[in-house]
């Protein structure tokens, strides 16, 4: 029986022409495997578009496709698949140029069965290792990244380019963005996603911490290397970050003699620790943000080009959330679930007016202060939705006077003295008018949204809510 064959199952294609190799291989295999007998590559290949297998027996010499072409496009669509070369006798020239296109390994005909399953086995480890890393990675996506959320397009271009960055383990990256946009949530977004995600995530706000204990923080030190200092030394957060990511927040405040040091980290992954006299060398990620103009810094001779070079290999920026409205209530409704478990409310949305105020609100904290505010909304909340008075901002913008007035005789409205349903009224009001404007764009939502001068996003969920039966 294989190694944790119940952990995972393998499929395993063998293509080969002669009928007698074919059948004997499949049998073979089948009592522990997956095993399907293919006379060609075009089949097999064909067959792997819907079923793609964990392993390919290929034979070189194969009628139509030969196994070097059959090779290279098993491995243009699915490069992760592993492929065993199968040869008649030892041409050691095509076995090379199987092996430079990705094969893993080769077995020479005849075959000897023992030696084929020694072979397999060793590329089925390969593969175990491979999902095992793949399963503990989705294990750590679902625990531990924060949800950045959004759906503009500015995020999703961020978003697709932090999966491609993430790919490299050491590759410097510098986020730029005003603050409460999110810059901790993307580095640690792109820790996550990257092959350092085991190793830990360790963050510094260089603006917190006193410029004198900078470079102590990030490198550590000595017994004795400073008036105060513990009495075993201390290992540094670099040294803390070794296999994982350092995310250094407001960079821009370090000190010019953290930033020196600083730099030679970066360029040869060497330090030393305050007072001390011995090299020491550790591998992670360096991820930097800030909300200042480093460029200025540097004009002003607060900050080193060289390291801003160096820190900024790839650059990512953040845009503020007044910039990128249509994420303002799919950030909101986020932050009402969450907190609707956390305060065990029962609130299950947010009134139409609610909504437009949050998204017509500036914004000037960004997610932070939405979150905030949303935090401060369930918690206090009575009602089954989230309604103005809940929100209670200081911006917030009056109800457009047009909509009074089409509900009202003369300049000021009407107010009987039992009172009026407010939020009934305006519901009432804001239908007419997505009637109005759906009408003149002649059903287009996206024209009628431009009418209303709403994003669509918020256009098709009022929509929703406003005609709910």
């Amino acid at each position: 029986m294989p190694k944790d064959v119940n952990m995972f199952k393998y499929s395993i294609y063998v293509v080969d022409d002669e009928e007698v190799a074919r059948n004997g291989i499949t049998l073979a295999l089948q009592n522990d495997y997956d095993s399907t007998g293919y006379e060609n590559a075009e089949s097999a290949l064909t067959a792997m578009q819907s079923s793609p297998p964990d392993l390919v027996l290929l034979d070189i010499g194969l009628p139509g496709m030969n196994g070097i072409d059959a090779l290279k496009n098993i491995k243009k669509l699915h490069p992760d698949i592993l492929v065993i070369m199968i040869t008649a006798y030892e041409d050691i020239g095509t076995v090379v140029s199987a092996m430079k296109l990705g094969a893993y390994d080769y077995v020479v005909k005849p075959i000897y069965i023992d030696t084929l399953l020694v072979s397999i086995q060793n590329a089925l480890d390969t593969i175990r290792l491979r999902k095992e890393v793949h399963e503990l990675q989705k294990k750590y996506l679902t625990e531990n990244i924060p949800c950045f959320i959004g759906e503009s397009k500015s995020i999703e271009n961020i978003m697709e380019f932090i999966d491609q960055v993430a790919q490299s383990p050491d590759t410097p990256v510098l986020i730029f963005g005003e603050t409460g946009t999110g810059k901790e949530l993307l580095a640690s977004a792109l820790h996550y996603k990257s092959p350092n995600f085991k190793g830990p995530f360790i963050t510094l706000n260089c603006a917190a911490i006193p410029k004198e204990l900078l470079e102590s923080e990030l490198f550590g030190y000595e017994k004795g290397a400073f008036s105060g200092a513990r009495e075993g030394g201390k290992k540094g957060l670099v040294e803390a970050a070794s296999g994982g990511t350092l995310f250094l927040d407001e960079v821009g405040d370090l000190s010019m003699e953290a930033q020196a040091k600083l730099l030679r980290f970066l360029e040869e992954g060497e330090y030393y620790r305050v007072g001390g006299t011995q090299k020491l060398t550790v591998k992670t990620r360096v991820v930097s943000a800030t909300n200042k103009n480093l460029e200025a810094l540097i004009n002003k001779g607060l900050f080193r080009s060289d390291l801003f070079y160096r820190l900024a290999v790839i650059k990512v920026e953040i845009p503020n959330l007044q910039e990128r409205t249509d994420d303002i209530l799919p950030i909101a409704y986020h932050f009402l679930i969450g907190f609707r478990k956390k305060f065990n409310k029962t609130c299950n949305g947010i009134s139409s007016v609610a909504e437009r105020i949050l998204v017509n609100h500036s914004w000037k904290g960004n997610i932070r202060e939405l979150r905030n505010t949303m935090e401060r909304a369930v918690l206090t909340s009575t009602r089954e939705q989230i309604t103005p008075e809940d929100i209670a901002l200081l911006e917030t913008p009056p109800v457009p006077e047009e909509h009074v007035h089409s509900e009202t005789s003369g300049d000021t409205p009407v107010i009987p003295a039992e009172g009026i349903d407010l939020d009934t009224r305006l519901k009432s009001i804001e239908k007419k008018y997505f009637d109005a404007a759906l009408r003149t764009a002649q059903g287009n939502e996206s024209k009628a949204a431009r009418l209303l001068n709403i994003n669509y996003y918020t256009f098709r969920h009022r929509r929703k809510k406003l005609f709910e039966r």
